[in-house]
């Protein structure tokens, strides 16, 4: 049963109903340990006024970094709550009415391709241009949202993020869940029970100039762990600023180390290694990613609609030191399904700061 206390901020759909070259996203991914893979859907609404450009997408990174994704021309058949989290796609359904949430029974008998998602579930089935249908259907467990977990959760952004002057919008909806179902893919068929599942948005008229992003919350040994950290270089009213963060949410308590609070510092390869540290009065974190592998692209929105600048693995190496004050060690972990991420306008040179 969701609870409540743990709905974020910002769950809830952004557009204004009227501002056109808008874009609102949202991602959830299920580790499954057993396989050592992952699954990432990412679904976007772009131009939501109806004009030429309007579209909705739904795209799939899928087990061993294979992609995939199905545009659905126009917006007729989507939906979304402003209330709380809650979105999907009629793309091809035999439904005399508006597109709205759906049992999960209805939904498989009635829709043929198209999405669902809230807090609690996570369904859709796509036809993909040369591979079998990918469906799925999984129910989650939240376990946090952002902040600690018997407080009100957290705007990732912080209190200026409710003010239209960050582009784009970000807030982690959810850093860990348990997730247990089912997802079929490229003809083969996955279950999992009570999987490490995430889910995340970000809203606006495009994408930063360039990002970086790290996101783990399956661990080797430390069953009640997550972490998410990115940085970017992103546009405030009419200027350009480069901003970071980190957060770890750990047995029960979290750790925020965001520039308002914390410095923060990074070095970031244009690929294959991601490095972060982070100190505040209270704290220190230090993280180092890698991989060899040489990633997936995905499309992600811009000023010139969806565009392949956005590098992704599901399958990095991540290393994570959290200190107190004085150096003693309350965590130190390592996983080998990290996400790591680079993205937007190419850099040749490590980017530092």
């Amino acid at each position: 049963m969701f609870s409540p206390t743990l709905q974020t901020p910002h769950s809830g759909y952004h557009w204004d109903s009227y501002s056109h070259n808008f874009f609102e996203g949202w991602y959830y991914r299920v580790t499954i340990p057993e396989i050592r893979e992952s699954f990432a859907f990412m679904y976007a609404i772009e131009d939501p006024s109806g004009g030429a450009a309007s579209a909705s997408t739904a795209q799939i990174l899928g087990a061993g970094e294979q992609y995939g994704y199905q545009v659905f021309a126009g917006i007729a058949g989507f939906w979304a709550s402003r209330d709380n989290l809650g979105l999907g796609h009629w793309g091809e359904h035999n439904l005399a009415m508006s597109p709205q949430l759906l049992s999960i029974a209805d939904f498989n008998q009635h829709i043929t391709a198209g999405y669902q998602a809230t807090a609690t579930l996570n369904q859709g089935i796509l036809k993909i241009s040369g591979q079998p249908d990918c469906r799925w259907c999984y129910q989650i467990q939240p376990v946090y949202g952002w902040g600690n977990s018997q407080c009100f959760q957290q705007s990732t952004g912080g209190l200026l993020s409710f003010l239209p002057i960050f582009e784009p919008g970000w807030q982690v909806l959810m850093a860990h869940g348990r997730a247990t179902g089912w997802i079929e893919w490229q003809g083969n068929r996955y279950e999992f029970t009570n999987a490490p599942a995430y889910s995340e948005k970000n809203w606006g008229c495009s994408f930063p100039q360039k990002w970086f992003w790290i996101n783990c919350n399956y661990f080797d040994g430390e069953a009640d762990l997550a972490l998410t950290a990115g940085g970017g270089r992103r546009q405030v009213l009419t200027w350009m600023e480069e901003v970071a963060m980190i957060g770890v949410h750990y047995q029960g308590e979290f750790y925020e180390f965001v520039p308002w609070n914390a410095q923060v510092h990074w070095q970031i390869d244009p690929w294959g290694k991601w490095q972060m540290q982070a100190n505040n009065y209270f704290y220190q974190v230090e993280l180092t990613g890698s991989t060899a592998l040489a990633g997936t692209m995905v499309q992600v929105p811009t000023d010139r609609g969806l565009v392949y600048c956005c590098r992704d693995t599901t399958h990095g190496l991540l290393n994570l030191v959290l200190k107190d004050r004085s150096g003693k060690v309350i965590v130190s972990a390592s996983s080998s399904l990290a996400g790591l991420e680079t993205g937007g306008q190419a850099w040749s040179n490590i980017w530092a700061n």
